[in-house]
């Protein structure tokens, strides 16, 4: 059923000229998904539980097709319209590097990898943006609304940019010297008044080791084999960044391990996707988990609006001139 709803509607492309052509990807993305609502007015009532269900449909099949747009206008190449015989992997890879003047042929270890990323990425309890979609989704908006909301919350590099963050951190490593400054950096990081932080390692709710990390460094390896990209410079600075951290005692006694960013992150790059689309295709991969905490609040008939509460802790009481109480 999803595979029937992978195109978007064609007025969408004179929305996206809207945006400059330098525009982050994560600035577009929220935009389309909160507009995609102004398109489909026969699944807007988030309390109908058939609206619910054909939102969720279109979202989960044409979040692809949006990320592969706003890459596409950003490099100024056609569109490739979604072809849907392919994977939902194999499609995205067909939609953001296939081009009309030849066929594209799907690798098969990287679509495979790209399926890891989308499943391992799908839903992570009640984190940040998840919290974001539910709260939003409480006052009774529609379902592309709310789901914008978790992309825009996803963006910040303490969530969904980690990975981004991670790459950026990478290159400023590699700017500076390589893997023979790998040491010199680990150094600083240690130094809690250098303010150098160490991005893609530790996790809020893993203290031990992330688990899908494993798998993601598995995937890691298949995929730079594949490509032959073992000994490319910044891939063997971030082996030699993840040995040390696995070594050294500083790291190991306050369970610092390489997370599922880490190693995404480096997959990511290696397939051709930019850094700046890491957080555009992570939010491609928790619209299946914000779609299903959407649907179990909803469901729920003793559901009530969101209304955090705050503690007060200020003044309990001012003197104001003029004013008698």
């Amino acid at each position: 059923m999803v595979t029937n709803h992978t195109m978007v509607n064609e007025q969408m492309q004179f929305f996206l000229r809207g945006f400059r052509r330098d525009a982050h990807p994560m600035a577009i993305l929220t935009g389309l998904v909160g507009g995609m609502s102004a398109f489909y007015h026969d699944s807007t009532d988030i309390n109908n539980p058939k609206h619910r269900e054909i939102a969720a449909i279109r979202l989960i099949a044409k979040m692809p097709t949006l990320v592969a747009l706003s890459y596409k206008y950003k490099m100024g190449q056609p569109y490739m319209y979604p072809k849907n015989n392919l994977s939902y992997a194999g499609n995205f890879l067909r939609m953001m590097f296939g081009t009309p003047c030849e066929d594209y042929v799907v690798n098969p270890v990287i679509e495979r990898a790209l399926d890891r990323i989308f499943i391992l990425h799908a839903d992570h309890e009640q984190n940040a943006s998840t919290s974001t979609v539910r709260l939003c989704a409480s006052s009774g908006t529609n379902p592309f609304a709310a789901i914008a909301a978790g992309v825009a919350c996803l963006w910040g590099p303490a969530h969904g940019g980690a990975n981004e963050a991670c790459l950026n951190m990478l290159e400023d490593i590699q700017a500076q010297g390589g893997v023979a400054k790998v040491g010199e950096f680990m150094e600083k990081v240690k130094d809690k008044n250098s303010g150098v932080k160490l991005m893609g390692f530790g996790h809020r709710v893993y203290k031990n080791y992330d688990p899908r990390a494993k798998l993601m460094q598995e995937t890691c390896n298949e995929v730079l084999a594949e490509l032959g990209l073992e000994n490319d410079p910044l891939f063997k600075l971030a082996k030699e960044l993840e040995r040390i951290a696995l070594e050294d005692e500083y790291f190991v006694s306050r369970k610092l391990y390489p997370n599922v960013d880490f190693y995404s992150g480096i997959v990511q790059r290696a397939i051709g996707i930019p850094v700046n689309l890491f957080t555009g295709v992570f939010a491609l991969a928790r619209t299946v988990g914000w779609i299903a905490q959407l649907n179990e609040m909803i469901g729920d008939p003793e559901y009530k609006i969101g209304r955090p509460r705050q503690l007060f802790t200020g003044s309990p009481s001012r003197d104001i001139p003029g004013f008698k109480r």
